[in-house]
């Protein structure tokens, strides 16, 4: 079901959800112990099976199953430049939940400009 509007406000509706989901479990494994780039990635992994219905779906109109191996190489990339800036953050002295909720608004556009011209490019 593709909501209504504007495709990248569709995108940040959809991405509320989504980062929500996937902060929500970084934060999870991160309390639990787990160094941040494995959080980050068991939480990209995870978050990326569910946010490619959510934003296939709600944001794109469809979210064909032979589109998942580019929606994975787009979260791939995502997840690269992540823990590439969080590490940065975390030189300065920065803890890591905020380090990390400070590089999610740069990946958001990122990862629309990617998932648009990548993965659910208009055919």
């Amino acid at each position: 079901m593709k909501l209504p509007g504007p495709q990248f406000v569709r995108f940040l509706y959809i991405g509320i959800l989504n980062t929500a989901f996937g902060y929500g479990l970084f934060a999870l494994f991160t309390w639990g112990g787990l160094p941040y780039p494995p959080a980050i990635g068991l939480a990209t992994v995870l978050g990326a099976l569910f946010n490619f219905q959510t934003t296939g779906r709600a944001v794109f109109g469809r979210a064909d199953r032979h589109l998942i191996w580019r929606f994975a190489a787009v979260y791939g990339i995502i997840y690269l430049l992540n823990v590439g800036g969080v590490a940065l953050l975390l030189r300065t002295g920065m803890n890591v939940y905020l380090a990390n909720a400070l590089v999610i608004p740069p990946l958001v556009l990122v990862s629309f400009i990617l998932q648009r011209t990548l993965v659910f490019k208009p055919s």
